[in-house]
């Protein structure tokens, strides 16, 4: 009987200690990983920073600095992943296995964030648009920020974020105000009828004319648009670069208004000339 309480006594010390081997080591273990995840994210951020200066300093184009960061920052994340699983004693050789095993089954899950990748390359090789470009696309305009690996982003004018899947730019229509260096304004003013059009004409080249901004090469344009139901429509089309579009625009505008009431050109408003029969 006390041999075999002995026999007990020691099978349970034995399972203290491997338990204890066991805690310390996985203790040691988890440690390990946490400190090594939390180096590891520092030393991404670091190789990302110095990647990036690296770009700039070969000016190498911000969407290709962008997309190419995205691709390497992705890429060391999952390598530190699989360090750390490797370092809590699982098998990374296996675990390898399974993640090749489960990224066929995701790939195919994720055939849109593929097509998305698929269009980053396309936006990168063919390059209809470029970081700092001022664009509309999918319904929305703004400044693109950013090409990512699945996005693009923009800034709206009304400073709202956007993302943008990539092949859905890549497959519908996009304009790009910033491609060219010199745009047409185009603009349309209303006077009344029985108004002099010379005298119309006359006072507007003056304007242009006195606009440093507005090119003179390509020409201006004035001609009548149409006569409308209440106003004669005066279309005037000036050429000018793409930094003075939209002041040009509002200043012109602006200015026509202002002269018109100090010739006496009167602006229209709608009227309805009823008859009444006898």
């Amino acid at each position: 009987m006390e041999q075999l309480e002995n026999l007990e006594n020691q099978d349970f010390e034995l399972i203290i200690e491997k338990l204890t081997t066991f805690g310390l080591e996985l203790g040691k273990n988890i440690i390990l990983a946490v400190l090594i995840f939390y180096v590891g994210r520092w030393l991404i951020r670091f190789v990302n920073r110095m990647l990036g200066k690296f770009m700039e300093r070969r000016n190498v184009d911000p969407a290709v600095r962008s997309f190419f960061g995205s691709i390497v920052n992705v890429v060391l994340l999952i390598l530190l992943f699989i360090v750390v699983v490797g370092t809590l004693g699982i098998q990374t050789t296996s675990f390898a296995a399974l993640i090749a095993s489960a990224g066929v089954g995701i790939g195919m899950a994720m055939s849109g964030s593929l097509q998305n990748f698929a269009g980053g390359i396309m936006i990168l090789v063919f390059k209809p648009y470029r970081v700092g470009d001022f664009v509309e696309t999918q319904n929305y305009m703004g400044i693109v920020k950013e090409i990512q690996i699945i996005n693009t982003i923009l800034t709206t004018v009304d400073n709202k974020v956007v993302f943008i899947p990539n092949a859905s730019i890549t497959n519908g229509v996009l304009i790009n105000y910033s491609h060219q260096k010199v745009r047409r304004v185009d603009l349309s003013f209303g006077v009344e009828y029985g108004t002099d059009y010379a005298k119309v004409k006359q006072v507007i080249e003056k304007l242009i004319a006195e606009d440093s901004r507005i090119l003179k090469d390509p020409e201006h344009f004035i001609g009548l648009g149409q006569l409308a139901d209440s106003s004669v429509d005066i279309t005037v089309r000036v050429w000018t670069s793409l930094d003075d579009y939209w002041p040009v625009s509002f200043d012109f505008k602006e200015k026509v208004y202002k002269t018109f009431n100090e010739v006496g050109i009167g602006f229209p408003f709608p009227q309805l000339t009823v008859h009444q029969g006898k």
